[in-house]
C-alpha cells in the first residue's frame, strides 16, 4: 500500500511539473487555436450543408411544379450568384480548393494582403451564398470544395484574433489543417481529410503538422456528428459475392473515368482560357446567361439528371433497382459541371465528379447486365476513377469513397481504380485540374499587387515638377 502511495505521489509530482514547464504550456497554447477553429468549422459546415439541401430542394420543387420555369429561375439564379462573386470576393468563385493551395504556397508574413483575397471572412460569406443561389439555379455544384475554402479561412481568422503575447502559430499549418478539418467535415471522412492534406495539398514534412490535423479532423468531425449523427455521405451498398472477373471490370471503367475525367477538366481550363479574351462584361454577362439557358434546355429537354450535385444519381444507381444508365447519363452528368463551373460562381467539383463517375460504372455495368453487388462496385470504382482524374490524388479519392460506404473489403478494388484512372488522366494533362486553377490563381495575384504597385506610385499629370520649381 505504501509502495502504491508512493508511486502515485510520484506520478502526480511528476504531472505537476510537466505542468509547469513551459515548452509544454507552450505546445498547450498553441494547440487551442486548432481546437477552436475545428469547433466553429463543424458547426459551419453543419449549417452549410442543410442550407445546400434546401437550396437543392428549392430546385426539384420547381421541377415537378412546373419545369419550365426553370428557363426563369436558372438564368437569374445563375446571373446573381455570378455578380456576387464578380463583385464582392473574385476569389471565391469555382471549388475552393485551388484557393487555398495558392494560399498555403504564398504564405509569409509579407503576403497578408494576397492572403486576404483568398481566406477571409467576406470570402466565406460571398462563398456561401453564391453557392446556394447556384444550387437552388440547379447548377451542376457541390458543396465540399467550397467548405474547404471556408474551413481555412476560419482557421485563418482564428490565428489573426490571437493576442500578440499569445505563443506565435505558423499561417501555414493552420490553413492546411483547416482545409482538412473541412473536408473532413463535409463528407464525414476523418482519414480522407487527412490523407488530402498530405496528397493534395502540400509537399512538407507531415510531422511538423501531424498532430495539429488529427486532433483537429477529429474535433470538426465529431461537432458535424454530434449535430447529424453519425451518417454515412452515401449509405450502406450491397457488395458482397463478387465475381472473380471483376477486377478486369474495374479496370476498364478506371481507364474510361480517368480519361474522362481529364478531359472534363481539360475542356473547363479551355474554356476559362477562352474568357480571358473577353474585352468586356457584358461578354461574361452573356455568357453566363447563355450557361443558365443551356443547362435549363438539356434539364428540360433530355434529363433532369444534368442539374444538382449529382448525390442524388449515386443514390439511385446504387440503392434502387435502377441500376443501368445509358450513355446520356455520365455525359450530361460531365456537361453539367462544365456548364456551371465555368461560369465564374461559387460552387466545387468534388460530389459532381464523383456523380459522374458513379454514372459511368453503372453505364458500363449495363453493357454486361451484372448483378446488384458488381454493379455496386462498378459504380464506386467509376467515383473513385472519375474524381481521381481530375484532382490527381488516387489515395484521397479511394480513402474517400471507402469512408463514404464503409465497404472495407473492396479496399483494394478501389486502390487499383484510382491507380489505373491516375495513368490514364496522364494521357489527357500531365497536370491536375487544381495545379493549373493554383497558378492561374497565384498569377492574378501577383499581376494585381504589381499594378496596386504602380498606380500607388504613378506621378499624377497635374502634379507640379520638382525640377520646374527651382
Amino acid at each position: 500500500m505504501l509502495l502504491l502511495l508512493s508511486k502515485l505521489r510520484h506520478y502526480l509530482k511528476h504531472t505537476y511539473d510537466r505542468i509547469n514547464n513551459d515548452r509544454w504550456k507552450k505546445q498547450v497554447l498553441q494547440a487551442i487555436p486548432f481546437w477552436i477553429a475545428s469547433v466553429i468549422t463543424g458547426l459551419v459546415a453543419v449549417a452549410y450543408a442543410r442550407l445546400f439541401v434546401l437550396a437543392e430542394l428549392v430546385t426539384s420543387k420547381v421541377v415537378h411544379w412546373h419545369a419550365w420555369l426553370l428557363f426563369v429561375l436558372t438564368p437569374v439564379c445563375f446571373l446573381l450568384a455570378w455578380w456576387l462573386v464578380k463583385r464582392f470576393a473574385p476569389y471565391s468563385r469555382g471549388s475552393g480548393i485551388p484557393q487555398v493551395a495558392a494560399a498555403i504556397e504564398i504564405s509569409s508574413p509579407r503576403s497578408e494582403k494576397k492572403l486576404d483575397k483568398l481566406l477571409s471572412i467576406k470570402v466565406i460569406v460571398v462563398k456561401v451564398v453564391s453557392s446556394l443561389v447556384m444550387a437552388m439555379g440547379g447548377g451542376a455544384i457541390g458543396r465540399e470544395g467550397p467548405t474547404i475554402q471556408i474551413a481555412a479561412s476560419v482557421f485563418r481568422k482564428v490565428n489573426q484574433l490571437l493576442p500578440e503575447w499569445w505563443p506565435k502559430v505558423a499561417k501555414r499549418n493552420m490553413i492546411i489543417t483547416g482545409a482538412a478539418a473541412g473536408l473532413a467535415a463535409a463528407f464525414n471522412t476523418p482519414l480522407g481529410g487527412i490523407v488530402f492534406a498530405i496528397e493534395e495539398l502540400t509537399k512538407t514534412h507531415f510531422s511538423y503538422y501531424k498532430t495539429a490535423i488529427f486532433s483537429s479532423v477529429i474535433i470538426a468531425g465529431l461537432t458535424a456528428q454530434g449535430i447529424l449523427g453519425p451518417y454515412l455521405y452515401l449509405g450502406y451498398p450491397k457488395i458482397g459475392s463478387l465475381s472473380g472477373y471483376i477486377f478486369f471490370a474495374v479496370i476498364l471503367v478506371a481507364i474510361l473515368t480517368g480519361l474522362f475525367g481529364g478531359i472534363m477538366s481539360k475542356t473547363i481550363l479551355l474554356l476559362f482560357k477562352w474568357k480571358r479574351s473577353f474585352k468586356g462584361k457584358y461578354h461574361h454577362l452573356l455568357y453566363v446567361l447563355g450557361c443558365a439557358l443551356l443547362i435549363a434546355t438539356l434539364a428540360y429537354f433530355f434529363n433532369i439528371d444534368t442539374l444538382g450535385s449529382g448525390k442524388d444519381v449515386m443514390e439511385r444507381v446504387l440503392f434502387t433497382q435502377d441500376k443501368y444508365s445509358g450513355w446520356q447519363t455520365p455525359f450530361l452528368r460531365m456537361v453539367g459541371p462544365v456548364i456551371s463551373f465555368t461560369t465564374g460562381a461559387s460552387g466545387g467539383i468534388f460530389a459532381p465528379a464523383l456523380g459522374a463517375g458513379a454514372g459511368v460504372g453503372s453505364w458500363v455495368s449495363s453493357w454486361f447486365q451484372f448483378s446488384e453487388t458488381n454493379t455496386n462496385l462498378l459504380i464506386l470504382a467509376g467515383m473513385v476513377g472519375f474524381l481521381t482524374g481530375v484532382t490527381r490524388s488516387p489515395f484521397t479519392s479511394a480513402i474517400l469513397v471507402l469512408e463514404m460506404t464503409n465497404e472495407h473489403n473492396v479496399i483494394f478494388h478501389l486502390i487499383l481504380a484510382a491507380m489505373v484512372a491516375s495513368v490514364a488522366a496522364l494521357i489527357v494533362d500531365k497536370h491536375s485540374f487544381y495545379d493549373h486553377l493554383k497558378v492561374q490563381y497565384m498569377t492574378e495575384l501577383e499581376k494585381e499587387e504589381r499594378e496596386e504597385f504602380e498606380a500607388s506610385t504613378k506621378i499624377p499629370k497635374e502634379a507640379p515638377s520638382v525640377l520646374g520649381n527651382t
